[in-house]
């Protein structure tokens, strides 16, 4: 059992290592940084979304989303077209700097997912990526279940 652990942990932490650092040496030639890649790229697949649409899409925090945005936005990438008072409501769009980068961008996420799956048939791929889901699912659950169970004042 123990081993199962360490080779997981140490698969999915070498994992997140290795796409970090690609995607900072990516974006040097753009002068962004690794968290400004899944935004750029959701928006460009999407057309526009709101900030808590992002959030969900991108499994992250609003504040950690927001302060991406304003970067995006006081540089030029993307807009918010305000159409409520609530700042997570209103849309968010690329300018068309925001697209041609979102463009490149895509055209090196393709190249490099092309380059990671060599070796893998598309079965394999398909089950691959039902089994991250439910890990993420059932890590999202027990995550949840630990604060209710803290809460409650039991703490195993």
């Amino acid at each position: 059992m123990e081993e199962r652990f360490e080779t997981f942990t140490f698969l999915i932490s070498g994992i997140t290592k290795y796409i970090r650092k690609i995607k900072n040496e990516e974006m040097e030639t753009f002068s962004l940084k690794s968290p400004h890649v899944n935004c750029l790229y959701s928006l460009y697949k999407e057309k526009s979304m709101t900030l808590r649409e992002l959030c969900e899409k991108l499994g992250e925090d609003k504040a950690h989303v927001s302060r991406t945005i304003d970067f995006l936005e006081k540089n030029g990438y993307l807009t918010v077209v305000e159409e409520s008072g609530k700042k997570y409501r209103n849309n968010i769009r690329l300018t068309e700097k925001g697209v041609k980068t979102a463009e490149e961008i895509a055209v090196r996420i393709d190249y490099f997912l092309e380059e990671i799956s060599k070796g893998i048939d598309q079965k394999d791929r398909e089950t691959m990526y039902k089994c991250l889901s439910v890990i993420n699912n059932n890590l999202k659950k027990a995550c949840n279940m630990k604060v209710e169970r803290i809460s409650d004042g039991r703490q195993n």
